[in-house]
């Protein structure tokens, strides 16, 4: 893992535009958002699932930046006044706090436009219908049918009540469709046949919907110090939760369910799968 986040780390650094290239504090404000901090887990999928399907990892670099990227600019976005209105990610000011609510809009942009820079222009595929397929998953990952559609379903049942599947129906667009998109480019930077790319991809949403429900979790039980964000913001905005919902104690069984379940889903995959079993672990057993 530390080996693949230092690899990504140093290929944000060559994709982002420096510094004192104009206009400065726009580019500023897009490494800021990006460089120095956070997990790295979409980037770390991206690489587990193609060593899995035996690519080779130059190809991986450019899907691990774009999966990245978006992530960022969707952080950018959430922690907005007219999102979730959030003052601290990564245990720093949010980049509207830092440096001003336009300039953060416009940095979120500007990342979900050199994501789709990066993976169009890079290494990630060779022929070139596979590579626009690549280009078209991200997208939909992104868009109404994925990450932003998820947030638009988060806003509108602020102080309401979801039923689980509509819970979980909102989380695989928030926060589960990144994810696979990850898991499912990296594949598509080997060679896997349909059925393992589907038992990729279900492996996908299981970890997804178990990121979510640890994050609910933490959200619940852990300090702002531990979390590096605002520590509760959940249950003041009024929002459902699988907490909210199952309770405690419930969530972190769900939680481990879903760990089982992916584990499961890698069994024919044999030592190619480890990274990727490895990562299920870290994601539901993590306490930050």
């Amino acid at each position: 893992m530390a080996a693949v986040q230092a690899r990504v780390e140093a290929a944000l650094e060559r994709a982002l535009p420096a510094r004192d290239l104009p206009p400065g504090r726009l580019h500023e404000a897009m490494r800021y958002a990006v460089l120095g901090g956070g997990k790295r887990v979409r980037p770390l999928l991206a690489f587990a699932a193609g060593e899995a399907a035996g690519a080779a990892p130059a190809r991986l670099e450019p899907v691990a930046c774009a999966v990245e990227l978006v992530h960022a600019y969707s952080l950018v976005h959430d922690d907005l006044p007219c999102m979730d209105d959030d003052v601290l990610r990564r245990g720093r000011p949010t980049v509207h706090v830092e440096f001003d609510e336009a300039t953060a809009l416009l940095a979120g942009d500007a990342l979900q436009s050199l994501a789709f820079e990066v993976l169009a222009g890079g290494a990630a595929g060779a022929d070139a219908a596979v590579q626009a397929d690549m280009v078209r998953l991200l997208a939909q990952a992104a868009g109404s049918r994925g990450m932003a559609g998820g947030q638009a379903i988060d806003l509108a049942a602020v102080g309401g009540m979801l039923t689980l599947p509509e819970l979980e129906f909102m989380h695989i667009l928030k926060t589960g469709a990144l994810i696979r998109a990850s898991v499912r480019l990296g594949a598509r930077c080997g060679a896997l046949g349909a059925a393992e790319l589907e038992r990729l991809d279900h492996y996908a949403k299981l970890v997804g919907l178990a990121f979510q429900v640890v994050d609910d979790v933490l959200d619940a039980e852990a300090s702002t110090a531990t979390l590096g964000k605002t520590a509760g913001k959940d249950a003041e905005q009024g929002k459902p939760t699988y907490v909210s919902l199952l309770g405690v104690e419930r969530a972190r069984e769900l939680a481990e369910e879903l760990r089982r379940e992916a584990h499961e889903t890698l069994a024919g995959f044999g030592g190619r799968g480890d990274c990727l079993r490895a990562l299920a672990d870290f994601i539901v057993l993590r306490r930050f």
